[in-house]
């Protein structure tokens, strides 16, 4: 009897288990609008766990800051220890922005610990703000911030009319020194109490993406509404005649980032509409070409991208934008339609940079009255490869002869073409060098260290940061503080690898990895020591140049003072 009511309990808590795990909703979400155009969210247990708020303190920035004499008590005791602000620092963090007419408000929440310390602590940096309570919630407003707290959660909300500027017809007033300032219309206080009011409906706690993005194992995680984001962006009206809102429809990103030991990881997840979804599914990529990738010249690789795609899916996303009718224009007038383009292309993509090193050369510089000045002027020298692999070859043979006729146009004398290209066929390569077409479309390959990590996906990158740094070197050790800048750099960063566009549980997938030379040390410990070394640096350099400008003063005017002083002497 005892075993049979085991089991049935057994059973009971794995439902409810399976329940939980498939719940649609979301607390994190509770006092964030649906409408948020961006949310980030920080795992306060997880980032206290790998850097300690006692090492933070030990960061020459954190010091700075922390012994500003104009820092207020409040702010130092914070400083001191979080906790003492009545917050609990092991909890979640959240920010977001909401976009609006009147510009934006800025908004972070967290946990309260201690209701009575964070009172206490915002009547102090408040500076006399007015309070008022609503249902049981307390709000303290001094326009443009406001706090509001109940006894588990808080939200401190800041207005940015400011981001009312960022659209199009903003950006061009201000290039033309159109003043644009802005008065905010807000009232910060009513928009800090109707956080609170929020029915969960009208919350992301019932988004489904968002609750599958909380689900998510992350140091910090970012939720980005580019539809949301465009709403109030002013579109130029050759623009608005398209149908370019197809692209922003329910376009949402999210993403983790893990903070590891040696390497930071992000993985991101793409939302869309389901017409732009349906295209995808339908001509989306298969698997980035390796052998194509082998085949850059080359020992030291600085940087590839790779891509495999159907073409027929870029005529079907130029038809949902509505840009078929230009795009036929335009390729018409070079020869060849965007059915040849589609033909001619296989859908396989290289690009590739190596071998970058610098080339010293004598550069002779000619002043009026003067004898000619002959120095020496350092210039980059690489391998670069451009490849795409062949479908049909007439169709090709349309796309190849149009390059030549916008070649001639930008370059009408053919010698002195910075570029070389060939075909062999199968594909077609273009380079800096002949030496780098002919190599491309030879026989020899190399299987590089990188290409098993980016390989398998539609699309895979790669930057050696080790190489871009050894090229540099030599320009670093010609100053002192630059050198021991370049060292810590050097002994911090390694790689970048990212690869995805695969599509799963209703979205394309693409993952980044940021790896570090100290391989067993957690990244965001290294971050941080990272930032303190070039801390220092930045405090030395500022006060050398100070001392540098004394000495410049001193050398100019202290002879003038003498001189004026004796030409006195000499008169009186």
């Amino acid at each position: 009897m005892q075993r049979t009511n085991f089991l049935k309990f057994m059973i009971f808590g794995a439902i409810l288990l399976l329940l939980a795990s498939c719940t649609k909703t979301n607390t994190q979400g509770r006092l964030i609008p649906k409408e948020a155009s961006f949310v980030m969210q920080l795992d306060g247990k997880s980032l206290s766990a790998k850097l300690p708020w006692s090492e933070i303190k030990q960061n020459p920035l954190f010091q700075d800051a922390y012994n500003d004499s104009s820092i207020p008590a409040a702010i130092k005791s914070v400083l001191d220890n979080p906790e003492n602000a009545g917050i609990d620092p092991t909890t979640d963090f959240i920010l977001f922005t909401i976009k609006d007419s009147l510009g934006a408000y800025i908004a972070f929440t967290g946990s309260i610990k201690d209701e009575k310390l964070f009172k206490a602590f915002n009547q102090q940096v408040s500076e006399n703000g007015t309070e008022s309570e609503k249902e049981g919630v307390q709000f303290i407003s001094k326009s443009p911030v406001c706090i509001g707290w109940t006894k588990e959660k808080f939200v401190y909300l800041i207005d940015a009319p400011q981001m009312a500027g960022m659209d199009e017809l903003s950006r061009r007033m201000i290039q033309d020194s159109i003043n644009i300032t802005r008065t905010s219309a807000r009232d910060i206080g009513a928009a800090c109490k109707a956080i609170f009011d929020l029915k969960e409906s009208n919350t992301l706690a019932k988004n489904e993406k968002f609750t599958a993005l909380m689900k998510e194992k992350g140091d910090v995680r970012f939720w980005t509404n580019v539809e949301e984001l465009n709403k109030s962006t002013f579109t130029p009206t050759p623009l608005a005649m398209l149908n370019l809102e197809k692209l922003f429809k329910g376009n949402i990103t999210t993403g983790v980032l893990n903070f590891e030991n040696g390497k930071m990881q992000v993985n991101t997840k793409s939302y869309a509409s389901d017409e732009l979804i349906d295209i995808f599914k339908k001509y989306g990529g298969g698997k980035i070409n390796e052998e194509m990738i082998k085949r850059i010249p080359g020992k030291d690789v600085v940087a590839v991208m790779a891509l495999n795609f159907k073409p027929e899916g870029i005529k079907e996303l130029i038809k949902l934008t509505g840009l078929d009718g230009l795009v036929n224009m335009g390729t018409n007038s070079f020869g060849f339609t965007m059915d040849d383009f589609i033909k001619a292309n296989k859908g396989d993509i290289v690009a590739g940079f190596s071998d970058l090193t610098l080339k010293t050369d004598s550069v002779t510089y000619n002043f009026k009255d003067q004898e000619p000045n002959v120095a020496l002027k350092q210039t980059p020298s690489f391998n670069f490869i451009f490849s795409a692999a062949i479908g049909d070859k007439d169709a090709f043979n349309k796309l190849v002869n149009a390059g030549k006729k916008i070649g001639k146009t930008a370059i009408p004398d053919s010698t002195k073409s910075p570029f070389a290209y060939n075909t062999n066929g199968t594909y077609f390569a273009l380079s800096n060098t002949k030496e780098n077409v002919d190599h491309y479309l030879g026989t020899a390959t190399t299987n590089f260290d990188f290409l098993s990590k980016i390989s398998g996906e539609p699309f895979g990158g790669y930057l050696n940061i080790q190489s871009l740094l050894k090229t540099f070197a030599p320009m670093a050790s010609k100053d002192s503080t630059a050198k021991i800048a370049f060292d810590a750099t050097a002994k911090m960063w390694d790689n970048v690898l990212w690869k995805g566009g695969n599509y799963n549980n209703g979205a394309i997938q693409q993952s980044i990895e940021i790896n570090l030379v100290d391989k067993t040390t957690n990244s965001l410990k290294q971050l941080n020591q990272y930032a303190a070394q070039m801390a220092l640096l930045f405090k030395e350099n500022k006060k050398r140049k100070k001392e540098e400008m004394m000495a410049f003063d001193n050398n100019i005017y202290a002879p003038m003072v003498t001189d004026t002083t004796a030409t006195a002497l000499i008169n009186k």
